[in-house]
């Protein structure tokens, strides 16, 4: 029997995982709801915030969506619905996935169809990977931030650098994959220069949309400006991957 990435029974399972998670988020809604409520806090104000946040929820959901359908193509819509639902990102999904393709000889983008194996290897890849994250805060979450705060008690300038040389590192691993094929260009193969261009195009909409939020005063700009330099960024894509190909 033929492998089926979009099989309904993976629908199922996603579904079954989503549903358990968002019954989370509603019971200590309801749970901080009411004890709101117990201790007196201005119920006009509570809705006030509960509208606020739902609204500023559409931002961030529509990068999902985008994500989703970038990963749809080779990985089914389950698998991506599932990982970004819970506690996947769009850069660390794709890398994930890319690599985890390029171990058994696929191009990512560029897959039609995957066996069972070779599905489940890259389920365990996106998966097994991410949860280092989630087991390692609690052993060394505490200890490190202590270590901060001290540091910061001693010497808040150094403090500073320390945090952001650590962001910078973070930042430093996704130029890498961005760059990575770069040198290609040097032997004539200009299809190295699509993501850098690509990366150029949205870091330029995001600096956009933060001079239009300084300049026309219009906060609410921030919280769509990474889907509109993601959608942007993807959409330039086709031009660029079409002139240097």
């Amino acid at each position: 029997m033929t492998f089926d990435i979009n099989a309904p029974i993976l629908f199922v399972l996603a579904g079954i995982i989503i549903a358990a998670v968002l019954a989370q988020s509603v019971y200590f809604l309801v749970k901080a709801w009411r004890r709101a409520a117990a201790i007196g806090m201005d119920m006009a104000k509570l809705k006030r915030i509960a509208r606020t946040a739902a609204v500023f929820t559409i931002a961030p959901a529509v990068a999902i969506v985008i994500s989703v359908i970038a990963l749809a193509k080779d990985l089914g819509l389950p698998l991506p619905w599932l990982r970004l639902s819970v506690v996947g990102s769009m850069s660390y999904e794709t890398i994930a996935a890319t690599n985890a393709e390029s171990a058994m000889g696929l191009v990512f983008g560029q897959v039609s169809s995957l066996t069972a194996s070779q599905y489940v290897t890259i389920v365990s890849v996106m998966t097994v990977s991410i949860m280092v994250g989630i087991w390692l805060v609690p052993l060394i979450g505490k200890k490190l931030q202590t270590g901060l705060i001290s540091l910061e008690n001693r010497d808040k300038k150094w403090s500073d650098i320390f945090s952001s040389a650590m962001f910078i590192g973070m930042i430093s691993a996704f130029l890498g994959y961005v760059f990575c094929d770069f040198s290609t260009v040097f032997s004539g193969n200009l299809s190295g220069l699509i993501p850098p261009l690509v990366m150029l195009v949205s870091a330029l909409v995001m600096c956009l949309c933060g001079i239009a939020v300084k300049k026309i005063q219009k906060p609410w700009i921030s919280d769509y400006a990474l889907p509109i330099s993601l959608v942007v960024g993807m959409a330039s894509a086709i031009p660029i991957t079409a002139l240097l190909h």
